[in-house]
């Protein structure tokens, strides 16, 4: 379903009981929640408590066991599912940039968009443009990866997911291998897109970010949902022990 008639009182992604084991390791164990059009969303929790699984699955790079995990209506676990349709609703970017390391950053952000989705050249060189300009990176279209640094990549990798134009963004953890001065760079990039309107899903350790940019937080522990609320009360107002023993680790 196009974006522009999404009715939104619906939720944009939908999450339901969703089970998810690696062999023996049952990592997923009947998450639940709902993502409405706009939001920003935060998952936060100990590692290996299946965070990232969680994401993966909702543009499914991972598949799931059982449940349902609904983009804009669209059953992303269903046998004849159009993957192509899902990628260029679901934007993603990992931890690791990911960057073809012999393409410039304008060749890195362009090549979806012309291969892919086979659209024009020219089309998808203006807008590739406008998105690097977006990032904060006017001067870097010809430079190559290794000649940019980890905030810069993470930043292209963030234009290059935004030039399939999605409807929703994925974000895993893409602050944990940079430089504490790089972070703010991304995570102020991020802030500008929640701020157009963009639905994002982030799992992120960054709590002062959380707490300024999301509507929702999610904190999962062993698999499970143990707690949520809006920011301002899950920081301050957190019940089950786990939450508080955790917040009490990181804040």
């Amino acid at each position: 379903m196009n974006e522009r008639s999404w009715d939104p009182s619906r939720p944009i992604v939908s999450i339901r009981d969703v089970h998810k084991s690696f062999g023996d390791l049952e990592v997923l164990k009947g998450v639940s929640f709902d993502v409405m059009k706009g939001e920003v969303v935060c998952i936060i929790g100990p590692s290996g408590s299946g965070k990232s699984t969680l994401i993966r699955c909702v543009n499914a790079l991972n598949s799931i066991d059982r449940g349902s995990i609904l983009v804009e209506g669209q059953e992303v676990h269903a046998p004849d599912l159009d993957m192509l349709e899902l990628r260029r609703k679901v934007g993603m970017v990992f931890q690791q940039y990911n960057l073809f390391p012999h393409k410039t950053a304008l060749e890195n952000v362009m090549m979806a968009p012309v291969l892919v989705l086979k659209e024009p050249r020219r089309e998808v060189e203006e807008r590739a443009r406008t998105l690097i300009r977006k990032v904060r990176l006017d001067g870097k279209e010809s430079s190559y990866p290794g000649e940019l640094s980890g905030g810069q990549q993470q930043r292209v990798a963030i234009a290059r997911s935004l030039a399939m134009r999605p409807d929703v963004m994925l974000f895993d953890e893409i602050t944990a291998a940079l430089d504490p001065e790089t972070v703010k760079e991304v995570l102020v990039t991020i802030r500008e897109l929640a701020e157009e309107g963009m639905t994002c899903i982030l799992v992120t350790h960054e709590m002062g970010f959380a707490r300024e940019v999301a509507n929702h937080i999610y904190f999962t522990d062993r698999g499970v949902i143990v707690e949520h609320g809006p920011p301002a009360t899950f920081f301050t107002e957190a019940r089950d022990p786990r939450t508080r023993e955790f917040l009490s680790q990181i804040l």
